[in-house]
C-alpha cells in the first residue's frame, strides 16, 4: 500500500496531456500579457485596499512597507520554483501537477484539496469584501435600496456570528464571474485585463495624488513616518521588528493567488517561456505597487488612524481630494471581481486536472463542446462559493486559505530540488538559481509563516484535510490511472 501511495505520475504521460489537442482539451488562447494581467488580478485586490491598513494599525506601522518587502521576497523564492515547473511541466493543476510528478499520490492530493481550500474559500472572501465595497458605492450616490445587501447576523457559530439571509452582492458577483468563466477563458482573460487597467489606473492614480501631496507637505509626512519602526509594546507582533514579522503574515494574504497563473499553463500559446514571464512578472510589479502605496499612505494619515475598511479611500480624503472615494470605491470594485474571478479560474482548473487523473469522478472534467471550458466544475463550484459567500461567516477561513497556500509552496519549493537531484536530464526552459538554496529560503519562509498562524486555525485545517483523505481512500485511489496502470503493468486487477 505503501508504494501505491508514493506512486508518482510520468513525466512522459504529463507532457504528453500538455501536448493534447482536439475537443476534450482545453484552448490554448492566452498570451504572455494575459497571463500578467492574470497574476495582478490574482493579487492585487484585498490586500492593497484593506489590509494595509490592517497591518499598519495593528502590527508594524509605517515599517508595513518592510512587511511588504518580507511577504514579496517570500513569495518571489517560491514564484522561482513555480517558474520552472511550469516551463518544465506546462500542464493545468498547478502545485498539484508537480507534487505528482516528484512527491507522489498521496502528497499530490493533500496539495490540491489544499488548493480547492484556498481557491473556493478565498473566492467566497473576497466576495464579501466586493459586497461591502458596492453598498459603500451605494451608499456615496445617496441611494436607498428595498432590500439589505448586509444582513445582520441572527445566529453563532463557533463564535461568529452567521446571518439567516442573503447577502445579495457578494451571491450576485460569483453567479456573474461563474458564468463569465463558463462562456470561455479567452473572454474571462478579457474581462479581467480590463479589470486589472481599472484596479491598476486608479491605485496609480492614488499614488500620483499622494506623492504629489508629500512633495507640497514633506514635514506632515515625516512626521507620520516617525517613528518608522514603533517601540514594541511587550508582547509578540505588537510593532517593533516582530510586528514586522506579524505584519508580513497577515498582508501575506494579499499574495495569494499568483500560483493561479500556473494552472492556466495548458491555455497559454507558449508556456516554457510564458509561464515564468507571467509569475514572475506580476510578483514583481504587485510588489512595487505595495511598497508605494503603503508607503505613501502611512504618511498621508498617521498609522494609528488606519484600521478602516477602506483605508485608500480615506487617505485620499486625507489629503483633500474626496472624489477620490468615488474613485478607490470603482477602482476596489473592479479589482476584487478579478480576483475572483482568477480564483475561480483556478479552482475549476485543478479539479478538472484531479478528474483527468481519475481522483475525482469524470463529469468533474467534462469539458464543453463549443466553449471549450470545463464548465460542469465551474458550475458546481460557483454555486458552493456563492453559497459561502451569501450565508456563512467566513472571515475566520482567511487563515485557512493561508494555510492552504503555504503548504502548496512548501512542497512546490521541495518538488524543484528533488527533481534537480532525480531528473537532471529533464529539459528546463526556465531553471531556478542558486538550488538548493532558493528552494530551501523558500520553504523556510512559508513553514515560518505557517506557524505564525493560531491553534484554532491548525485544527481548522486539520479538519478540512481529514475530510479529503477520507473521500481519497473512499474513490481516488480506487479510480487513479496511475495507480490502474502500475496494477495492470504488474498483472493485478488495481488497488482495492
Amino acid at each position: 500500500m505503501a508504494s501505491q501511495l508514493l506512486a508518482k505520475k510520468p513525466l512522459d504521460a504529463i507532457m504528453a496531456e500538455a501536448s493534447e489537442t482536439g475537443e476534450h482539451a482545453l484552448r490554448r488562447s492566452l498570451g504572455p500579457i494575459n497571463l500578467i494581467t492574470l497574476g495582478i488580478g490574482a493579487i492585487i485586490g484585498t490586500g492593497i485596499f484593506t489590509l494595509t491598513g490592517v497591518a499598519a494599525a495593528m502590527y508594524a506601522g509605517p515599517a508595513v512597507v518592510l512587511s511588504f518587502v518580507v511577504a514579496g521576497i517570500g513569495c518571489i523564492f517560491a514564484g522561482l520554483c513555480y517558474a520552472e515547473f511550469a516551463s518544465m511541466i506546462p500542464i493545468a493543476g498547478s502545485a498539484y501537477t508537480y507534487g505528482y510528478a516528484t512527491l507522489g499520490e498521496l502528497v499530490a492530493w493533500i496539495i490540491g484539496w489544499a488548493l480547492v481550500l484556498e481557491y473556493a474559500f478565498g473566492a467566497a472572501t473576497v466576495a464579501v469584501g466586493f459586497s461591502g465595497y458596492v453598498s459603500s458605492l451605494v451608499g456615496f450616490f445617496g441611494l436607498k435600496l428595498p432590500f439589505n445587501p448586509k444582513p445582520v447576523p441572527s445566529l453563532s457559530l463557533f463564535g461568529y456570528a452567521l446571518s439567516a439571509k442573503v447577502d445579495i452582492f457578494a451571491f450576485v458577483a460569483i453567479i456573474i464571474v461563474t458564468t463569465v468563466l463558463v462562456i470561455g477563458v479567452r473572454e474571462s482573460a478579457n474581462f479581467n485585463s480590463a479589470a486589472v487597467m481599472i484596479k491598476v489606473s486608479v491605485v496609480l492614480i492614488f499614488i500620483g495624488l499622494a506623492a504629489n501631496f508629500a512633495f507640497a507637505n514633506w514635514t506632515h509626512m515625516v512626521t507620520n513616518w516617525h517613528p518608522f519602526i514603533p517601540t514594541n509594546l511587550g508582547h509578540f507582533g505588537q510593532f517593533g521588528l516582530s510586528g514586522i514579522m506579524r505584519g508580513a503574515g497577515l498582508v501575506f494574504f494579499a499574495y495569494i493567488g499568483f500560483d493561479a497563473v500556473s494552472t492556466a499553463a495548458q491555455e497559454s500559446r507558449n508556456p516554457q517561456k510564458d509561464m515564468p514571464f507571467g509569475i514572475l512578472g506580476s510578483l514583481i510589479i504587485c510588489t512595487v505597487l505595495y511598497i508605494l502605496v503603503s508607503g505613501l499612505l502611512t504618511g498621508v494619515k498617521n498609522y494609528t488612524t488606519l484600521m478602516t475598511p477602506a483605508p485608500v479611500a480615506d487617505g485620499a480624503a486625507a489629503i483633500g481630494v474626496h472624489w477620490g472615494i468615488l474613485v478607490i470605491d470603482i477602482g476596489a470594485i473592479a479589482g476584487l471581481a478579478s480576483v475572483m474571478l482568477v480564483m475561480l479560474l483556478g479552482q475549476s482548473r485543478v479539479l478538472y486536472t484531479m478528474s483527468h487523473d481519475g481522483l475525482l469522478p469524470p463529469w468533474v472534467g467534462k469539458i464543453h463542446p463549443r466553449f471549450r471550458t470545463p464548465y460542469l466544475t465551474s458550475i458546481a463550484v460557483g454555486i458552493f462559493v456563492a453559497f459561502l459567500a451569501a450565508f456563512f461567516p467566513i472571515a475566520f477561513l482567511g487563515k485557512l486559505v493561508s494555510l492552504g497556500t503555504l503548504l502548496a509552496f512548501t512542497i512546490v519549493c521541495l518538488g524543484v530540488w528533488i527533481m534537480r537531484v532525480r531528473r537532471p536530464d529533464v529539459p528546463r526552459p526556465f531553471r531556478t538559481p542558486l538550488v538548493p538554496l532558493v528552494p530551501i529560503l523558500g520553504m523556510i519562509v512559508s513553514v515560518a509563516l505557517m506557524l505564525s498562524l493560531d491553534l484554532p486555525a491548525w485544527i481548522g485545517f486539520g479538519s478540512w484535510m481529514i475530510f479529503g483523505l477520507i473521500i481519497y481512500f473512499s474513490y481516488s485511489r480506487k479510480h487513479s490511472t496511475v495507480q490502474l496502470d502500475i496494477a495492470r503493468a504488474a498483472g493485478r486487477p488495481g488497488p482495492k
